[in-house]
């Protein structure tokens, strides 16, 4: 007869020390607390919280918040991200006017607005980002609007024209990792897939900013990097930004190299030479970190590039 007691019990899987480099102070200014609260108080979602981003404490302490809209549940199951799985409850039809108030009442010059994935939609949630945009530009007409969207997959074409009829100022949508991961790490998407949608933008859009961004430290080697900004060219993508992937829980995927500040750096000097008009490049960057900032800074490149050949 086996003992089971004295079978040896799988090992916990051990947490990874995250180096100097990557490592945040907890949030704790009363300007962070103020824009939760606030954030609560409208009944919205962030992906700060929803993601669990490192760079909370930053953002909110300066009054930036990334709004996810349709929702805290999402239709897919991506092996790196923390926003739950499941099947969505119905969409608020108040959210776009709560998003317009709370750009207002937090004096946004810039504003980010993701959202998760809807599949259940017929739509897929394309009608409620252009109810978004058309309340931001009634309430706050000075704010630039920055969406991230998913890829509407099966609509696709009917959602992008639809959205950027609206006018958003800035058209992201992340790729995520390099295209053999897929599989694994994103699994309901398609890479090809995503960058026929960035270039569809631009098709019904040539001066609207296209932005993507993708995590290293997934196992992804050099040269896929750099294959996948030569795709990102070639779709005509403006913006990349490129961060460190942390794993949120045991239950997601590995990380298998936290990248130094230095290859972040090398990465970001040789998008710069691909011809991106805006790179962000480090550990914690994320889509929506210092967006504003960086949407200033690649209105002002593309201007400077135009007056060169007037």
């Amino acid at each position: 007869m086996n003992d089971l007691a004295s079978e040896p019990k799988p090992a916990e899987p051990q947490r990874q020390r995250k180096p100097d480099w990557i490592r945040v102070r907890a949030p704790t200014s009363k300007e962070y607390g103020k824009t939760r609260d606030l954030m609560r108080g409208l009944g919205l979602n962030t992906v700060c919280e929803e993601a669990a981003c490192p760079n909370i404490g930053e953002c909110w302490s300066k009054k930036h918040a990334t709004v996810m809209i349709l929702g805290d549940v999402c239709t897919r199951a991506c092996a790196f991200c923390n926003v739950k799985t499941g099947m969505p409850r119905p969409v608020d039809a108040a959210e776009p006017e709560n998003v317009a108030e709370a750009a207002a009442k937090l004096g946004l010059e810039h504003i980010v607005i993701t959202s998760v994935d809807r599949d259940d939609l017929p739509d897929g949630g394309a009608g409620h980002f252009v109810r978004v945009i058309e309340a931001l530009r009634r309430s706050t007409p000075h704010t630039t609007i920055e969406i991230l969207t998913p890829d509407f997959r099966g609509k696709m074409h009917a959602a992008v024209e639809a959205i950027v009829a609206a006018g958003p100022d800035v058209y992201n949508h992340n790729l995520e990792t390099v295209p053999r991961l897929y599989p694994t790490i994103r699994p309901g998407a398609r890479y090809y897939a995503s960058l026929r949608l960035l270039e569809e933008v631009k098709r019904h859009s040539p001066t609207v900013f296209t932005k993507s961004g993708i995590m290293l430290g997934l196992g992804e080697e050099r040269l896929e990097v750099h294959q996948v900004m030569d795709d990102m060219r070639s779709a005509g993508i403006d913006f990349l930004t490129m961060g460190q992937y942390l794993r949120p829980t045991p239950k997601h995927a590995p990380v298998q190299e936290f990248v130094t500040p230095q290859a972040f750096n090398a990465y970001g000097a040789i998008a710069r030479a691909k011809g991106f008009l805006q790179v962000a490049s480090s550990p914690l960057t994320r889509s929506s970190y210092h967006a504003g900032k960086d949407f200033a800074e690649m209105r002002a490149a593309r201007e400077a590039k135009l007056a060169k050949t007037r």
